[in-house]
């Protein structure tokens, strides 16, 4: 998984016009999209859910990243898989029983994602690599986009890569522009997540290109 794939996260679209603005990064050659669902309670701030998504997965072909930042996630999974999410992603920090929980979205035909924040540790997800397909790397405090990049977190980034874990996709997430994409990368990082650098560039396209080069 050498190419750098490019998910533009939604929750820096204009909700107003979400099916033009999903269909101008599928143009412009975004990888998946991405979508952020938050519940106000794990994280300070209440985004989409289910039926977004479901709305969502109408309109386009690209693959969705869907990302759950939510207490008791298991209890959302099948409604998930049902809405048309390609790839489930929880947070460590929301589950007991994390290998269960990423069996159960296997078994609900997704990809399966865990995310850690900016204070937990790397270390946290060495007994689940054989249980998953990507590792969301968060470089910004979940829950509202627009934030700085933390450097420090490109360091787990770099972790995950010393164990050549060949099959799962290491994505960052929190503050990806032209200049910080260029350090996720060097770290290992192979998907990136932006919002407001594609959505509120005056090229889209010149915007994503720029991320995937």
């Amino acid at each position: 998984m050498s190419n750098i794939l490019v998910a533009p996260s939604i929750l820096s679209a204009d909700f107003a016009n979400l099916e033009r603005d999903i269909n101008k990064v599928e143009k412009a050659n975004a990888d998946w999209i991405h979508v952020d669902v938050m519940d106000g309670h794990f994280v300070p701030n209440i985004s989409i859910g289910v039926p977004v998504v479901k709305s969502i997965k109408n309109v386009t072909k690209l693959p969705l990243d869907v990302h759950l930042m939510i207490e008791k996630p298991q209890k959302y999974i099948e409604a998930f898989a049902l809405a048309g999410a390609n790839i489930l992603t929880i947070h460590y920090e929301t589950v007991p029983n994390p290998k269960e929980v990423l069996n159960l979205i296997k078994s609900n035909g997704m990809k399966a994602g865990i995310s850690i924040k900016p204070k937990t540790l790397a270390k946290v997800l060495d007994p689940l690599y054989d249980y998953l397909d990507l590792i969301l790397v968060m470089t910004v405090e979940p829950g509202f986009g627009g934030q700085e990049f933390i450097a420090d977190c490109a360091m787990k980034l770099k972790y995950y890569k010393s164990l050549n874990l060949a099959n799962i996709y290491l994505e960052v997430d929190g503050g990806i522009n032209e200049r910080t994409a260029k350090i996720a990368v060097a770290n290992g990082a192979n998907v990136l997540v932006a919002g407001n650098y594609i959505y509120q560039a005056p090229d889209v396209k010149r915007a994503i290109e720029s991320l995937k080069d």
